[in-house]
């Protein structure tokens, strides 16, 4: 690994393994309460709330890009009590439609809107553009230690960094609240924790992960990660601990594996192209989850339950 992979390999490496981290962590919680789906739904919805952000601003910056989801994220809300109310459907049902809808619309902008001079389209919507996030000062390892190569970092680098961070942070200091709420709702009630904050914070905090790494990674990876490796973790142990450092580990896994198999994987095979890392990544994260449920520890805990009844 030397200058050629500095310059081309690591920038993008780094950014998929951030990325992975900042979907997987909330997801933990998200899969636990049974609203995996939001995950999704998020990845979904913020498409046409950035679209629009970009169209109204004509920069693709991170401020007007998070306040284009968060209004995104607002109309969804909206829709979903409207469709539950006069429709008098199940809430599910009402979350699919919306977020398919929202996100159709969003591919509709895209495809209508003159978006040639930015890196937004359909194709970078769902696949990202974590190929091209090159760092092309980079002159080896030694370039870790220079200012003026430091300085010509891709930005998303810098972005999914610090929203990493964040995402680590609030998960370690809202740490208590949130497994007492995740696991018992009554009790943390009853213990005068603020549950509908909590997963309110929980969802927003998983929308800001969504948007930070969606410019760079794309849709694709973040319905993954948000939910894969947290679900190939709980099957792995009963200890929510355990799990997060389960899932992190998985996250990271995918995010390396799934880039040296995009860029390698077909010359191994006769192949002449390299494939999408990002799907790569998705790939591999959805493997992990199927060895987890062939051979993870804790693979006969699902249906365990209806099982017992049955007997």
């Amino acid at each position: 690994m030397g200058a050629e992979f500095v310059q081309f390999s690591l920038t993008p490496i780094l950014i998929g393994v951030f990325a992975a981290i900042a979907c997987a962590l909330p997801g933990n919680f998200l899969v636990l309460r049974r609203q995996a789906l939001i995950g999704d739904a998020i990845s979904h919805v913020v498409l046409p709330g950035i679209v629009v952000a970009f169209l109204i601003t004509g920069t693709v910056a991170a401020i007007p890009m998070l306040l284009g989801a968060a209004g995104a994220a607002i109309v969804a809300v909206i829709m979903i009590e409207a469709i539950k109310r006069l429709g008098r459907i199940e809430p599910g049902a009402a979350m699919g439609v919306t977020f398919t809808t929202l996100f159709a619309a969003g591919v509709l902008l895209l495809d209508q809107s003159d978006t040639s001079n930015v890196h937004l389209d359909v194709e970078h919507a769902l696949m990202g553009n974590l190929e091209s996030l090159i760092w092309f000062r980079a002159e080896g390892w030694h370039s870790l230690f220079d200012p003026a190569a430091l300085a010509a970092l891709p930005d998303e680098l810098a972005r999914i960094f610090v929203v990493c961070l964040l995402v680590i942070a609030l998960t370690v200091i809202f740490w208590r609240p949130l497994k007492i709420s995740t696991f018992d709702e009554g009790f943390a009630q009853a213990l005068g924790l603020p549950v509908g904050a909590i997963g309110f914070g929980l969802v927003v905090t998983a929308a800001i992960a969504a948007v930070a790494a969606f410019d760079a990674v794309g849709s694709i990876i973040v319905i993954a990660m948000f939910i894969c490796p947290p679900a190939a973790a709980r099957l792995m142990t009963n200890s929510l601990e355990r799990q997060v450092f389960w899932s992190v580990a998985f996250a990271i896994v995918s995010a390396v594996l799934g880039y040296v198999f995009a860029g390698y994987g077909p010359l191994w095979f006769g192949g002449q192209n390299a494939v999408s890392a990002a799907g790569m990544i998705a790939a591999v994260s959805g493997i992990i989850l199927g060895l987890a449920c062939l051979y993870g520890p804790h693979r006969s805990r699902v249906g365990a339950g209806r099982q017992e009844s049955a007997a």
